[in-house]
């Protein structure tokens, strides 16, 4: 661990067990399939069988005559369809068209899964074989499954009423037509002059780079439970990262008021971004309404992997020019981002971090978002910003080949620094870009000799800016000197932990002594999504304002005690609370000693806090890897791995870790082995966690981490989020490993052994 100045915390870096780990271990803990109403039905949705299809018709008299069957639902059902209201989603939004037609398809089914109709019924088994008495009527459609083809002015259109959006930028250039097309949106950044500035540039390199669709891979798939009660009350069971996020979406869509819906967070088996959406939510919500019951939904894997959101397909074309003492003048990024059958990819977040760790004078970036029939996509660990930093870090990585330089010499040289101004204008405050390079050049891995034939060693840096958003918190003071914490964040990867002890360090207590608990969408205010590594960020924030709320009231109430005025008692960081003396007598109580004499001196304390913070704290990371590729197969086995990353201040070290190493280990499937294969009809040929290659812990050695801890001066304990940016890296990384092992560079991912042979051997 690289640590810089910070303060010495009694609870805050060390390594408590997790609150809810027990109830994990043992099989206590709740997921959404664990709900079991009485009456409960249960439902499954009927998909289309093709990617791109006009529904002539839709008969479900069959389905709804089978015994056991309750009822059916599709599109005509959803009482919003037209609304242009957008739902705010946290990482990206939600526009009201396009959420009716992703929840059920119209006139148009857009991709090979998409729903089509819902059945509910007395057993499982009975909806699936209601499903089959559904007659719809196809007409099939001309496909497009590439970005630059659906851009193409004669690619069929997706939507006839599909006009480009200018959603960011500064005005540099405007794209919007009052003609549809495949365009859904388009961004543009500058700064400086790029143009003139690569006429100044003594080499030029220029690139083209592309990804595959790749999936969030969690082990718990979709599912939900609704109960539509007589009084008009919706209560929705559901395993997301976002229970307020659903409750938005649902009232929308459902054209409800928020105070009549209730989400209720279960347990979560992974999400990474993929559980912000709505699928089957309101289907169940529908059903639930018409039968007067809960209903149940689960999606199988099949459905998991073809109909809900995986990452963008990506095309990006990379331009820099240097001096030639390596020194970058001038880079210009285009970005195309498939974003599946509607608008919507995370295309301005990886405009806006292609160039982030470095600092570039003169820069441009465009952006496009393309629809194609294939499932919309969502976010998934800093969406966007693989693909496009792919691209970057491969052409640095290529500019100091040219050059004789060592790679992390020439990042280090141009390195974004506090002050520098990224392309879309935010100046970069305190940052650890220069301590992550840093480290990496003094680490054991970088200064390692690499032996051995057809083995090589690649680096790449990643950058990602974080979010803030809203989390609220409520603490109740129990009279046994312990505090019970209310939050609505979802936990993932430890977070009732990280929060439990913040408020702890806010409070001088011992991390034992909170107890934190996750409710529903009724029981706390208006907290954001757990994403875009903003929550042990915001969440600290309302730990430390609920914590300072709790102690200006146990002042007060010790004033009241001893009958003196508050300003004269003071909350010390040790949990005692003390006042002037009384003569000989000190004026002191600890914690537990006032909370013991709350209820008999005008009752219990509670403290809430509602905050929305922006002063975020961007991140930089940096990944070394070895690897042997065999000339012979293609196949690249990863030797050693080490990430680097500067984490602001590591609340919980081993948590912190594991962020890292998780990402990573997405990034390495990314790089190597994940993808989502169609065929020209645009069915997805690999739907199976067979055939869709996920890597394993047998796949990688141990991911090394190293943790350099730059406080973020934003936050009170100087938090910078960690887990989006672990998974930026890899995808650059390891294709310059490749390069350096075997001498072709990888401008396509993933590098299968396939498609290692056909640039070994590309007359083969």
């Amino acid at each position: 661990m690289v640590t810089t100045e910070k303060p010495e915390y009694r609870v805050v870096g060390t390594r408590p067990l997790r609150p809810d780990g027990a109830d994990k271990v043992t099989g206590r803990a709740q997921y959404g399939v664990d709900i079991a109403l009485p009456g409960m039905l249960y439902g499954r949705v009927l998909r289309s069988p093709y990617a791109h299809a006009r529904i002539l018709s839709i008969d479900t008299s069959k389905a709804e005559a089978l015994d056991g069957v309750r009822a059916v639902t599709s599109f005509a059902d959803l009482p919003i369809r037209d609304e242009e209201t957008v739902v705010d989603i946290g990482e990206g939004a939600a526009e009201g068209r396009w959420m009716a037609r992703l929840v059920f398809a119209d006139d148009k089914a857009l991709f090979k899964g998409h729903a089509v109709a819902a059945v509910c019924a007395t057993d499982p088994h009975i909806a699936e074989d209601a499903l089959d008495l559904i007659e719809v009527e196809y007409e099939p459609l001309p496909v497009v499954l590439d970005a630059r083809e659906s851009m193409d002015e004669n690619a069929p259109l997706l939507h006839p009423d599909l006009l480009t959006e200018e959603v960011a930028g500064f005005g540099v250039g405007d794209v919007s037509t009052n003609r549809p097309s495949n365009i859904g949106k388009h961004c543009e950044f500058a700064m400086g002059d790029a143009g003139a500035a690569f006429e100044e540039a003594e080499i030029i390199l220029e690139r083209e780079y592309e990804t595959s669709a790749y999936h969030q891979g969690y082990l718990e798939p979709q599912n939900g439970a609704a109960m539509w009660n007589p009084d008009g009350d919706l209560t929705v069971w559901v395993s997301s990262q976002g229970p307020f996020v659903v409750r938005a979406q649902l009232a929308q869509l459902l054209d409800m008021p928020l105070s009549k819906v209730k989400v209720v967070p279960m347990e979560i088996g992974g999400g990474f971004g993929g559980k912000i959406p709505l699928y089957m939510e309101p289907m169940a919500a529908i059903m639930s309404k018409k039968t007067g019951r809960p209903v149940k939904m689960i999606m199988t894997r099949q459905e998991v992997l073809e109909s809900t959101g995986p990452t963008p397909g990506s095309w990006v074309r990379a331009r820099i020019g240097a001096k030639r003492d390596g020194t970058l003048v001038a880079a210009d990024v285009a970005l195309a981002f498939e974003s599946g059958g509607f608008p919507g990819s995370a295309f301005v977040a990886g405009a806006r971090c292609a160039l982030g760790p470095y600092d570039i004078p003169n820069m441009h970036v465009e952006g496009w978002d393309v629809v194609v029939n294939k499932p919309k996509v969502a976010a998934y660990r800093a969406p966007g910003a693989p693909q496009t930093e792919f691209a970057v870090e491969s052409l640095i990585d290529e500019l100091a080949e040219m050059l004789e330089r060592d790679p992390m010499e020439l990042r280090r040289q141009n390195a974004a620094v506090q002050g520098t101004r990224l392309v879309d204008g935010t100046a970069l405050g305190v940052i650890g870009n220069t301590q992550v390079m840093d480290a990496i050049t003094q680490s054991d891995h970088y200064r390692s000799e690499l032996q051995g034939e057809n083995r090589g060693r690649g680096v790449a840096m990643g950058y990602w800016g974080n979010g803030g958003m809203e989390t609220s918190a409520l603490a109740n003071v129990n009279a046994d000197g312990t505090v019970s914490l209310v939050v609505g964040t979802v936990d993932i990867g430890g977070l009732r932990a990280t929060h439990a002890m913040q408020l702890a360090e806010t409070l001088g207590l011992t991390y034992e002594d909170v107890h934190p608990k996750v409710v529903d969408t009724d029981s706390v205010g208006m907290t954001s999504v757990t994403g875009g590594s903003r929550s042990t960020f915001a969440g600290g924030w309302a730990m430390h304002e609920v914590g300072m709320d709790l102690r200006r009231q146990l002042e007060a109430r010790a004033a009241q005690i001893w009958e003196i005025d508050a300003a004269d008692v003071t909350y010390g960081d040790d949990s005692v609370i003390r006042g002037p003396s009384d003569g000989d007598k000190e004026r002191s109580m600890t914690f537990g000693e006032l909370a013991g004499q709350l209820a008999m001196t005008g009752g219990m304390i509670q403290g809430s806090a509602s905050v929305r913070p922006e002063t975020v704290g961007v991140t930089f990371a940096g990944h070394i890897v070895d690897v042997e590729v065999d000339p012979e197969t293609g196949k690249v086995d990863v030797l050693r791995y080490t990430a680097v990353q500067d984490v602001g201040t590591a609340i919980h070290p081993s948590y912190v870790e594991g962020q890292i190493q998780g990402g990573a280990l997405q990034g390495v499937g990314m790089a190597l082995t994940e993808e989502y294969f169609y065929d020209d009809d645009g069915v997805m040929r690999n739907s199976s966690l067979l055939d869709y290659r996920m890597p394993t812990a047998l796949d990688t050695p141990m991911i090394d981490a190293i943790l350099v801890e730059v406080p973020n001066p934003g936050h009170p304990y100087g938090v910078r989020g960690v887990g989006e940016v672990p998974i930026v890296p890899p995808l650059a990384a390891i294709a310059n490993a490749i390069h350096d092992a075997v001498g072709v560079r990888m401008a396509k991912l993933p590098a299968t052994p396939r498609a290692i042979l056909e640039e070994l051997e590309p007359d083969a």
